[in-house]
């Protein structure tokens, strides 16, 4: 194994936007992310004005750095709707989108090295039965047919033939450029710095460049959501976590599945390398949000404490020179810090790669070519949140995606649009009500 290389966020495939900032529209959308991209395009696709408003760069943060898994496996059973929906457009996107997004349905497989790993998914297929989901368990012969070469014994695992990835670099790109071509307008370096409201309910927004009019407003800014919303008095339970992620040189590997052990996960690129990191463990970068709500996530912390590295330093620093306060004509904090670039934690990454190569020998060949941070916000159940806000009518939340806002990004979009336009949802959009908590 090559030693790692310099840390450099991914390389978006590049999209033009549009200079123009529109004094009207029906609907805005905060954050270009893939669930405020997908949200455009489901209403351009209904023909409903759309605006969305990107601080940076569309997917500049977590909808690029993240892992590009498309999985149903293991999640909630409440949640699994919304996976099998999403799987159902990742399906349709090359049609939808007129390109290749990478989506690939190889498979995804968990393996155990210890039986009560594998309690756990045995439990979960339990728990899931009769709700239409490929998954199955594994034998230990049968983990080695989908993945040769292993040097670990494992005593066995689970798979979701149907479950997949995707390339995230590539498919935001393209989900921008269809929404646009429908008529979404996109304007990117431009921060919604607060809403504006008449009569109590939402009528526009202040940007840093002006301020546009509108109907209705979606929040989908990620980590941002929490601190934009306190602005303006709604308390949101998010809390931020990074991930160390790092890719390969092309390389012949074990499998084109994607598969998830304790201690380190690795999915195949359209690209030829691997996408691989430590799965068994979060860079959790104290901040005041941790002090202020972190009781919230008590349960949570107890159960995952052993997958946290806890860290207090120039992080929580950087944090407090942030207002969390300002008025529409004050710089906000999102013209501040254009992009959210955590740095890499090495030693996860050197983990990651020691971990799997001890499971899979192959990997000792793999000349790493790139490695990124990633800043994810993690909700106390780890669900989303995704609907309207109480004291503000016009303003729909779909936010704290808690790492799994790629995978479900269009089915989020999909659901949001729906509960926009008042019409029969395709899934049920109660498991993320925003007054859950």
């Amino acid at each position: 194994m090559t030693r790692l290389p310099i840390n450099m966020a991914p390389q978006i495939e590049p999209v033009e936007t549009s200079a123009t900032l529109p004094r009207e529209t029906d609907v805005v959308v905060i954050g270009g992310g893939i669930v405020g991209l997908s949200t455009a395009l489901s209403l351009a696709e209904r023909g409903v004005a759309v605006t969305v408003i990107e601080k940076g760069r569309i997917a500049g943060e977590q909808s690029s750095r993240n892992l590009g898994w498309v999985r149903k496996v293991m999640r909630p059973p409440v949640d699994l709707p919304m996976a099998q929906r999403a799987e159902e457009l990742w399906a349709q996107m090359p049609q939808r989108v007129g390109s290749d997004c990478g989506f690939r349905q190889a498979g995804i497989t968990y393996v155990a090295r210890s039986e009560d790993e594998l309690a756990n998914y045995s439990g979960w297929l339990g728990d899931v039965k009769g709700s239409g989901v490929d998954s199955r368990m594994l034998s230990p012969r049968e983990i080695d047919a989908i993945a040769p070469g292993s040097a670990q014994s494992w005593v066995g695992g689970i798979v979701t033939p149907s479950d997949g990835r995707a390339e995230p670099t590539i498919a935001n790109s393209a989900i921008a450029r269809t929404a646009m071509a429908k008529g979404a307008v996109i304007i990117e370096n431009c921060a919604v710095r607060t809403l504006e409201t008449t009569g109590g309910a939402v009528s526009g927004v202040v940007t840093e460049h002006g301020e546009v009019r509108c109907r209705q407003v979606v929040l989908a800014g990620g980590v941002w959501s929490r601190r934009f919303l306190a602005n303006h008095g709604i308390r949101l339970l998010t809390l931020p976590l990074v991930a160390s992620v790092l890719r390969t040189e092309a390389m012949e590997g074990p499998t084109e599945s994607a598969v998830g052990g304790s201690d380190f996960s690795f999915r195949k690129r359209l690209d030829g390398g691997y996408t691989i990191t430590q799965r068994g463990a979060l860079y959790a970068p104290l901040m005041l949000d941790h002090l202020l709500i972190g009781l919230e996530y008590l349960p949570t912390l107890i159960a995952q404490w052993k997958n946290l590295r806890v860290s207090l330093g120039k992080e929580f620093l950087a944090d407090l020179k942030l207002p969390r306060r300002w008025k529409a004509d004050e710089i906000s904090p999102f013209e501040m810090v254009r992009t959210m670039d955590p740095p890499v934690v090495q030693g996860l990454n050197d983990e990651a790669m020691r971990n799997l190569i001890s499971a899979w020998p192959a990997f000792a060949q793999a000349k790493v070519a790139q490695q990124w941070g990633g800043m994810i916000d993690v909700t106390p159940d780890s669900m989303p949140v995704i609907g309207a806000a109480e004291r503000i009518p016009g303003l729909m939340l779909a936010t704290g995606f808690s790492g799994h806002g790629f995978g479900t990004g269009p089915a989020a979009g999909e659901l949001v649009a729906d509960l926009l336009l008042g019409q029969k949802p395709s899934i049920d959009p109660q498991p993320y009500r925003p007054d859950r908590f």
